[in-house]
C-alpha cells in the first residue's frame, strides 16, 4: 500500500497508478498546542511504502509518524521513499559544535523503515548516513519531456563542472545538443562573483539551464541574465527539485526565463513531469 505524506499526495497517487498498488488515505491533523498528528486509519496489508518529501520541519515529523503508524497498523515491511530530502546539503560540519544535519535526519528515518529510496540527492554521500539499505534514483531524464521539439542548437548548461552529469542526462534524453557548465570568476578588487559558460557560445541558441534543485533562484537567475546578455535565443530553467522558496519564480522570470520545468519531488506549479515511473522501477 502506498502511504502519502501531505506534501507528496500527487506523486504518491501517480506511483500507486504506476505500480498497481492501493493508495492509503492518511489524515493530517494538528493538536491545539501546534503538534502535528499524521495517522493511517485505513491500512490493509503487511507491506507499506511511505512517500513523503521532507521540504519542511513539519514534513519531517509527519514522515516519522507515518512510518510508526503503518507499523502499528500491521505492516511488517516498510519502504520509505523520500523524493526530496531536506537538510541533505548539510552533509558535513562547517564549524565547531555544528551538526551534520543530513546524518541526524537519516538516522531518524532509519529507525522506522527497512529500506529507503532517494531521488537525486543533492549530495550523493548522504546515502551513507542511513542505517538501512538505500537506493538513489536518477530521475533527471524526465525533465527533457516538456521541452519544445526542435530547439535551436540546444545547449544544456550545468551550474558547475561537478554537476555536468545531470546536464548530460537531460541532453541525452532530449536527443540533441551540447553540454557545458558555468564557471565562477571572482573580481580581486571588489570580491564580486560573476558566472559565465566555460566554453560554448550561446548567441542565437536555445539554452537549457539544468540543476538538481532550485532553492532561492539567485544563482540561476544571475546565470540566466548572463545568457540573455550574450544573445541566447530562449532560456529554459529545469530542475528535479523545484523548491522555489520566497520570490524565486519572480527572480527567474524577471531574469528572462521562458519556462520553468520541475518534477513532482516537490509539488509546485511548475511540477509538470513525474518521477513516478523511475520510482516504480526501483520498487519492483
Amino acid at each position: 500500500m502506498i502511504v502519502p505524506g501531505s506534501s507528496s499526495q500527487l506523486l504518491a497517487a501517480a506511483l500507486a497508478e504506476e505500480t498497481g498498488r492501493p493508495l492509503a488515505t492518511p489524515t493530517y491533523d494538528r493538536f491545539p498546542d501546534g503538534e502535528t498528528l499524521a495517522t493511517v486509519p485505513e491500512f490493509d496489508g503487511d507491506e507499506a511504502t511511505v512517500v513523503a518529501a521532507t521540504d519542511s520541519d513539519e514534513a519531517w515529523v509527519e514522515l516519522l509518524q507515518l512510518q510508526d503508524a503503518v507499523r502499528e497498523a500491521g505492516a511488517e515491511r516498510v519502504t520509505t521513499v523520500v523524493p526530496y530530502m531536506g537538510y541533505a546539503r548539510q552533509d558535513e560540519s562547517f564549524g565547531d559544535g555544528e551538526p551534520v544535519s543530513a546524518r541526524a535526519m537519516a538516522r531518524a528515518i532509519s529507525t522506522g523503515t527497512d529500506r529507503v529510496v532517494l531521488v537525486n540527492p543533492h549530495e550523493p554521500g548522504v546515502a551513507d548516513f542511513y542505517d538501512v539499505p538505500v537506493q538513489a534514483v536518477d530521475a533527471a531524464a524526465v525533465l527533457a519531456d516538456p521541452l519544445p521539439e526542435g530547439l535551436t542548437e540546444p545547449l544544456f548548461l550545468a551550474p558547475d563542472e561537478g554537476a555536468i552529469a545531470i546536464a548530460e542526462t537531460v541532453r541525452d534524453a532530449y536527443g540533441a545538443g551540447e553540454t557545458d557548465y558555468f564557471e565562477k570568476h571572482r573580481d580581486r578588487e571588489t570580491g564580486a562573483v560573476a558566472v559565465s559558460p566555460s566554453d560554448a557560445a550561446v548567441s542565437g541558441r536555445d539554452v537549457v539551464v539544468v540543476d538538481d534543485i532550485v532553492a532561492t533562484g539567485s544563482t540561476m537567475s544571475e546565470s540566466v541574465g548572463v545568457l540573455n546578455d550574450r544573445g541566447a535565443a530562449r532560456v529554459f530553467a529545469v530542475c528535479v527539485h523545484p523548491m522555489l522558496a520566497a520570490n524565486a519564480v519572480t527572480k527567474l522570470r524577471g531574469a528572462g526565463v521562458d519556462r520553468i520545468v520541475g518534477s513532482d519531488t516537490i509539488e509546485r506549479g511548475c511540477s509538470v513531469v513525474s518521477v513516478a515511473p523511475a520510482l516504480a522501477d526501483a520498487l519492483e
